[in-house]
């Protein structure tokens, strides 16, 4: 076996320009492909990054912890969670086993995958309405050591499912409408992308 050696003359192996310098450009960043949720989410990590910082600063450095960073680190955590569950359901990127579809007959694994989609739906437009329930029973409850109703937590909550709801019914009308799914056609997987 023979490798080839890369031609000297050639320019696209190369990234050095004439002058000696180094020449290379970065393709355009395209932030077209992120939705709301996703800045939604990344606003909460954010957050979540500079209350545990804040509490580590506190902790270790002043060696007087702020109580109330635990609290909400938990919070935050939670918000960032439901929501950027939404960006997964949207992408169509949460875990599954696709094994059986490797050695069904095509019949079966889209009936298969369309049940999958319809118990999804289903799962979420009851977590929707459970979560819904149970801010109704909360009712104006405060949090542990901050002032504020507990609600706050569960309404951002009842947000995320209410777009995992959303976005799995996008993602059936897509599955639907091509004929197949990522678990069908794992080749597809990166374009899912709604």
């Amino acid at each position: 076996m023979t490798t080839h050696a890369p031609d000297i003359n050639d320019e696209s192996e190369h990234v050095l320009g004439s002058d000696g310098e180094f020449h290379v450009t970065d393709e355009p960043v395209d932030l077209s492909v992120y939705h709301f949720e996703d800045w939604i989410a990344f606003g909460f990590f954010w957050a979540l990054a500079a209350t545990v910082f804040y509490q580590f600063f506190t902790r270790y450095a002043m060696n007087d912890s702020a109580s109330w960073t635990e609290e909400i680190a938990r919070y935050l955590l939670i918000c960032t969670v439901f929501v950027g569950a939404s960006c997964s359901v949207r992408k169509n990127t949460h875990i599954h086993v696709d094994i059986f579809y490797r050695f069904l007959p095509a019949q079966v694994t889209r009936a298969l995958s369309t049940l999958v989609d319809v118990v999804r739906i289903l799962f979420f437009g009851y977590a929707v309405y459970l979560t819904y329930a149970l801010m109704g029973k909360i009712g104006r409850q405060q949090m542990s050591i901050i002032d504020w109703p507990i609600g706050l937590i569960y309404a951002v909550v009842l947000f995320g499912f209410t777009l995992m709801c959303f976005r799995a019914v996008t993602t059936a009308v897509k599955h639907w409408r091509q004929g197949f799914s990522v678990l069908e056609r794992p080749e597809a997987a990166g374009s899912e992308e709604a």
